[in-house]
């Protein structure tokens, strides 16, 4: 690869606006989230007495590796790397209709459905504000700034 296709730099070497330190916190809440859920339900099907103990192994498993995508992208937010805008925002695009089933729930899940709406809502608008764009150098339609 040569270093024009990657940047050893960033673009900008302003500092990190809060919008995106929000964002990173807000995608790195979610991984860290998928992770317990994931390492509860592979404890409870190892341990607990499951209908199923494949499906909640492989359940547990499912949800801890999900848990990578969101992290990754909270580490390349911070870090100021354009590729991770991309990422975070296929989290929280995956997560409203996550949020929506749980609303549709009659019983304790209702409260997590507001939250997790809530939430990938928030980090949605902060990953789309013209300043994280312009913080993580990406640039509008046909390569120029506006």
């Amino acid at each position: 690869m040569s270093s024009e296709q990657t940047p050893t730099t960033p673009e900008t070497t302003g500092p990190r606006p809060r919008r995106l330190t929000y964002a990173a916190l807000l995608a790195a809440l979610e991984g860290l989230a998928l992770v317990v859920g994931g390492v509860w339900i592979l404890v409870l099907g190892l341990t607990g007495h499951p209908d199923d103990r494949q499906q909640a192994v492989t359940g547990g498993v499912t949800l801890v590796v999900l848990a990578l995508l969101p992290l990754l992208a909270a580490r390349g937010l911070l870090a100021l790397r354009s590729w991770s805008r991309g990422p975070a925002v296929i989290t929280q695009l995956l997560a409203l209709p996550v949020a929506y089933n749980l609303l549709q729930a009659d019983s304790m899940a209702i409260p997590g459905g507001i939250a997790l709406a809530v939430v990938a809502v928030a980090a949605l608008v902060l990953l789309v504000n013209p300043e994280t764009t312009r913080a993580l150098g990406i640039r509008g339609p046909g390569g120029t700034d506006k």
